[in-house]
């Protein structure tokens, strides 16, 4: 899609001013020395440092600390507290998903920027990957002397599953500027192992483990045999202090061999190779120097909850800080992304509902699981919190969290809305994540710390996902506007003077959101899945595995269309119509919406199948609403309130006034951008930096892809080169 040239706005000249005022006050607060090196510095030496907590697929609908959640919300008393003590921003927008609103907070552009439109999946390119010539925010803060480091979820780039759309492989992370990481670059954990480790055939234990034999009196066990890593063996047998055994054996990294005694040599049969979900993982370690470590899930360090792994990393990190050097640590947990799985039982709170015997493949079952993933995430943000000294418990086991005893800033987001399964009332579960409607795209935004005056208020204003991007250069007493280049426009508005000025007013006119498909090398097929549970077909899972994990019916080869398989999702319902069965619908490919404080605009482009000229169609629509944020029941963008919905009244003079001024805005703002087809390194001119660097890359990936694939065919080799000496000394919109 297309790159945008900033228009300056008069505000910011004045907001600028404002900024240097404001930052030079906590530089002049200076209190004692309270340095126990974990995490409380002098705040007149350094800036503070930031912990930003990111909650996977956790949208604005689960949070009760904002007043919703619905009848059932998930407890959860550590982010309360943290935002008693800070500011909740009520009104923020993120990306419809994962990997572009990462991608935003870290670099502070749009998706039609960076192309980056949907989560980053094996067969992605390159060019839907952040490019290593962005300016991200670990590298804004090395111009402060920060130490930066990220753990859990990365999804910013490739994976393992396809080394030829992954040129950066293992070293993602620290070739995109971060000095450490340890985690996962995918986007989700694998799904569950329903062989239990081995221990039975395929689709036996669908939450992964082996419950006991009131759980399942088919396959379920109350003695048997918890083989662990270091191949030792310890005998079990269910008790009040261990009910499931196997769930036990699983929670501490073992495998559980049901009805059986433990013998000298492991069985053949247990597989501690297969990944499981939230207990079985493979980990990356990027180190300082440029090495990588590789965790297998045989590991005993890989065979844990995977919020306590994630957190344990954080902790190890940043206790071993100097007081001397601020840090950004990014605790990105993957919770509570699917698969739904049910977390150790000793991180849920007293009296939660009993999951031993759950199908986590059904829906009810995984609204639960969905609450309770949630709940232990927040018991693991406490941990990190206690464990570094920044907060403190009650002897009531509440937690004791003064901002104003440390040098530390809290950010806690969600990075999109929460997938269908586990939706709250009244948030619609059809618009959910990965559309761009309110419960798609509203997200829980916390901010707490020395910065904030005034704390436990609300900012009702609008934020975009991309302000965080300048919020973590004002903390650090940067200007990001002044680090990255002129021919790199970023989309961010400023943040801190809300945190310091509590009747600052709107920074923003407008917000923004969009969704599209990533690129993927030309002939490139993904095959259809149809979500049953929403009757959505869409082409997002690679494989067939996925789908069905997804619990849904696989179109592709060897599915339900037979041994070659569909496609499209138009050609599902083709299929469907000469089988006389009820058509699906079909997610759209792109998606955009723009609001401002009471309205909002939305415009799609679906594929849809045209029967009567047996073809696929692409319709355009354009949606328009009235939206609210009121406490517990706002105004949503559900279909029956489309203002341009047939049937409905003309609209109001009020109201073509504010859909002609969004229409503009949109225009305008896509209207900016600029291809510039041979820059490859984003410095705004095509010239001898780009021939080295493509010749860099056809070297670095044997002519696979990557940034300078300009054709997008996959391949990194002469037809780009020939793009660079057709266009050479052009400069682009915004080049030096």
């Amino acid at each position: 899609m297309h790159v945008i040239k900033r228009q300056q706005i008069g505000w910011l000249k004045a907001v600028a001013s404002v900024l240097v005022l404001l930052l030079s006050c906590w530089a002049g607060q200076v209190r004692a020395d309270r340095d126990d090196d974990n995490g409380r510095h002098d705040r007149g030496r350094n800036p503070p440092n930031i912990l930003f907590f990111i909650l996977d697929d956790v949208g604005i609908d689960q949070m009760r600390s904002f007043g919703y959640g619905g009848l059932t919300p998930p407890s959860t008393p550590n982010i309360d507290a943290i935002a008693n003590a800070g500011v909740r921003v009520r009104y923020t927008w993120a990306m419809p998903e994962c990997s572009p609103s990462r991608a935003m907070f870290f670099e502070g552009r749009y998706p039609f920027r960076t192309n980056i439109g949907g989560a980053i999946l094996a067969q992605d390119l390159a060019n839907s990957q952040v490019s290593p010539y962005e300016t991200t925010t670990p590298k804004v803060l090395r111009n402060r002397g920060y130490q930066s480091a990220l753990f859990g979820k990365f999804h910013l780039s490739g994976s393992d599953l396809n080394p030829a759309t992954n040129p950066l492989g293992d070293q993602a992370a620290f070739a995109l500027g971060w000095d450490y990481f340890a985690g996962s670059q995918d986007g989700a954990p694998r799904p569950i192992d329903t062989t239990a480790g081995g221990v039975r055939q395929t689709g036996t234990y669908q939450c992964g483990f082996v419950p006991n034999r009131t759980e399942d009196p088919k396959h379920g066990a109350d003695v048997g045999a918890c083989y662990l890593p270091n191949s030792t063996c310890t005998p079990m047998i269910a008790s009040a202090a261990t009910p499931t055994p196997g769930r036990t054996c699983m929670e501490r990294g073992g495998i559980f061999d049901p009805d059986a005694v433990c013998q000298a040599q492991r069985p053949a049969n247990l597989n501690f190779n297969q990944q499981n979900a939230y207990y079985v993982g493979q980990f990356i370690i990027n180190h300082p120097d440029g090495s990588v470590d590789v965790i297998p899930p045989s590991d005993a360090r890989a065979r844990n909850y995977r919020s306590i792994i994630e957190s344990n990393f954080a902790i190890d990190w940043i206790k071993g800080r100097s007081r001397h050097e601020p840090w950004m640590a990014t605790v990105s947990y993957s919770s509570a992304h699917a698969p739904y799985q049910q977390p150790p039982v000793a991180l849920l709170p007293a009296k939660s509902v009993p999951t031993g015997g759950f199908d986590c493949t059904q829906e009810l079952p995984q609204r639960v699981l969905s609450n309770q993933m949630i709940e232990s995430m927040d018991e693991e943000i406490g941990r990190v919190l206690v464990e570094l000294g920044i907060a403190t418990r009650r002897r009531d086991g509440t937690l004791k969290y003064d901002p104003d005893d440390t040098n530390t800033m809290i950010v806690l987001l969600g990075d999109n809305g929460t997938y269908y399964p586990g939706v709250k009332a009244p948030f619609n579960f059809e618009r959910a994540k990965g559309t761009v409607y309110q419960t798609g795209v509203w997200v829980p935004l916390i901010v707490a710390g020395p910065l904030v005056r005034k704390p436990d208020r609300d900012v009702e204003h609008m934020v975009n996902v991309a302000d965080l991007y300048e919020l973590f250069g004002e903390i650090a007493g940067l200007d990001v506007r002044k680090l990255v280049p002129k021919a790199r426009p970023i989309d961010s508005a400023p943040m801190l003077p809300y945190l310091v000025n509590p009747r600052q007013e709107s920074l923003r006119r407008t917000n923004f959101t969009q969704a599209f498909d990533n690129i993927k090398a030309t002939g490139t097929i993904i095959s259809p899945c149809v979500l049953q549970q929403l009757n959505i077909c869409t082409q997002i899972f690679p494989q067939q595995q996925l789908c069905a994990a997804e619990n849904g019916t696989w179109y592709g080869p060897n599915g339900a269309a037979g041994p070659q398989g569909l496609t499209s999702c138009c050609a599902v319902n083709k299929l469907l119509l000469e089988n006389n069965q009820p058509i699906a619908k079909i997610l759209p490919s792109s998606q955009l919406a723009i609001r401002n404080d009471s309205y909002k605009l939305v415009m799609t482009q679906t594929p849809e199948y045209n029967a009567q000229a047996d073809q696929c169609d692409v319709v355009v629509a354009t949606e328009f609403y009235r939206i609210n944020e009121a406490a517990p029941i706002p105004r949503l963008d559900n279909a029956n309130l489309n203002l341009l919905a047939s049937g409905k009244p003309p609209l109001t003079a009020r109201e073509r006034a504010v859909f002609a001024n969004l229409s503009q805005e949109l225009k305008r703002l896509l209207s900016t951008h600029a291809d510039c087809p041979g820059d490859g390194n984003l410095d705004g001119v095509v010239n001898e930096h780009d021939r080295v660097e493509w010749s860099r890359w056809v070297a670095a990936t044997q002519s696979q892809s990557s940034w300078y694939d300009f054709n997008l065919d996959g391949l990194t080799n002469g037809l780009d080169l020939q793009t660079i000496n057709q266009n050479f000394g052009q400069k682009c919109p915004g080049g030096r």
